[in-house]
Parts: structure tokens; C-alpha cells; sequence
């Protein structure tokens, strides 16, 4: 299937798809005209990566589960290295918050200092 048909089948768009296939997550052939030609499994493991990005992991993260990505992976349980990998991304986006959060209490903090009126919550 070409590169369009792959995108309309999985629900994302062809430059990601070529990002991708540029990060080693999938691979093409080429016809005689340049296009990319993509094997029909290649839907499921778009539809993998696209699952795996839904819940917070990075593209680095996905590689890490290149073995998987050509399976079920939205029932089947995680193994122990996935866990380990969902884990550190977890603590890293929480970290993020709190420290967004702490932003927002500071700039909450100095709008209520300078307009004591207002109504930042």
C-alpha cells in the first residue's frame, strides 16, 4: 500500500508516517517511481506507535519496543522492561507538572500581588 492509503488506514498523516520510517520504526520498499511502498502489517504497527505516543512515551521510547510493535500490544500485558520504560516516563511528566505547576502558583502569586482586585485563582 502506498503511503496515503497506509495514513487513511492507521488515521495519521503521511509525514508521519515518513518521520516514522526515518526513526526505524518502519520500513518501505520503493516502486519504480520513487513512492513508498508499505507492506499491509505495517498498519498494525502504525497503529502500535500511535497507541504508545497516545499514552506519553516518546519515539525513543517506542523503539524499546520494536520487538512488539507487529502484536496486539493494546491487550496484551506489558513485559517487565515496558513497565520499566512507562515508569520513567511517568516520573518525568510528573516532574514536568509540578514544575509547571509551581509556575502558575507564581504567576498567580505576583498578578494577586499587583492587582490585589483580581481574580486569579
Amino acid at each position: 500500500m502506498r503511503i496515503g492509503e497506509l495514513a487513511k488506514a492507521t488515521g495519521t498523516t503521511p509525514r508521519a508516517l515518513r518521520h516514522y520510517e526515518q526513526a526505524g520504526l518502519i520500513t518501505s520498499s520503493r516502486e519504480h517511481n520513487g513512492y513508498r511502498v508499505y507492506d499491509e502489517r505495517t498498519a498494525v504497527r502504525v497503529r502500535n506507535i500511535r497507541h504508545l505516543l497516545s499514552v506519553g512515551l516518546t519515539l525513543d521510547d517506542v523503539r524499546c519496543f520494536l520487538p512488539c510493535l507487529d502484536g496486539d500490544m493494546t491487550s496484551a500485558r506489558p513485559g517487565a522492561k515496558g513497565l520499566r520504560i512507562a515508569r520513567e516516563r511517568l516520573a518525568v511528566l510528573d516532574a514536568r507538572i509540578a514544575a509547571q505547576v509551581e509556575a502558575r502558583d507564581r504567576l498567580a502569586a505576583a498578578l494577586s500581588r499587583a492587582d490585589p482586585h483580581s481574580s486569579v485563582s
